[in-house]
Formats: C-alpha cells, sequence, structure tokens
C-alpha cells in the first residue's frame, strides 16, 4: 500500500531541513503533537520540536536529514500511519538512524501534518502483521 501524502511529507521534511527553512519544516508539525521514544524524555511536544529545530538551524549543526523506505500500515481519507527509517547527520560527524513509526493528520486548512512520532525498534519496522492480523 502506498501513499502520496506520506511519501509528499518525508520528501518535504526533508527537504525543509536541508535548506534550513524552519518556518516551512514547522508547517509539517501539528501544533498538537506529541514525539514518544526519545531517551530521558516521556513526550516531547510542538514547542520541544520548534525549539531543537530552531538550534540546528540556526547554529548549522545539522548537516543532514533523509528517510528511507516507506511502509504504510494504516490508511483512511484523513490520516495514514507509516513507518520509515530517518537518518540525520551532524556537522560534527555524528549520524543518527533511527526507525520511527508516523501518524500524518489531514488537518482543518487541508495540510497534512505529523501529529504523533514514536521511535520503534529494528524489530518493529522489520515485523509486517500477517494477513488479518490487527494493525492499528
Amino acid at each position: 500500500m502506498r501513499s502520496k501524502a506520506a511519501e509528499d511529507w518525508l520528501a518535504e521534511s526533508a527537504r525543509t531541513a536541508n535548506i534550513r527553512d524552519y518556518a516551512a519544516h514547522m508547517d509539517l508539525i501539528s501544533r498538537n503533537v506529541q514525539v514518544h521514544g526519545v531517551p530521558g524524555f516521556d513526550v516531547l511536544g510542538y514547542d520541544d520540536w520548534a525549539r531543537q529545530c530552531r538550534h540546528e538551524f540556526e547554529t548549522g549543526v545539522l548537516k543532514a536529514v533523509r528517510y528511507d523506505g516507506c511502509k504504510v500500515r494504516v490508511m483512511t481519507p484523513g490520516r495514514v500511519m507509516f513507518k520509515t527509517v530517518e537518518t540525520v547527520e551532524g556537522t560534527d560527524g555524528t549520524v543518527n538512524v533511527n526507525p520511527i513509526e508516523v501518524l500524518l493528520e489531514k488537518e482543518s486548512d487541508g495540510k497534512w501534518r505529523v501529529v504523533q512520532e514514536r521511535i520503534i525498534t529494528s524489530e518493529e519496522y522489520d515485523f509486517e502483521p500477517r494477513s488479518g492480523a490487527y494493525a492499528p
């Protein structure tokens, strides 16, 4: 199953991060976003995401972001949940690679924005439910 909304969001998220377009990048994030699975934090919200992006974009510590793969789990007319692998490279040579699960929602203005992101394990990323299995 493919999702144009998910694929377009991934491309735009990487593009806006790589050119350090803060306003365009943050327009892809819902004000209600919740990020789970970040070590040392229970849940991160929009303000946390905005603060981190502003810091990375303004200080130049971000070299590049990319996403590999897009495994759609669930799709409705207004929501799509998918898994991908996010790679974030720092200008200091660090590379962070994390499989993530993303939930996009089409908001009232018609724009697709991330409302939930969760860092998942490699096993969760690789797992594909059998036909007929419950997959939220």
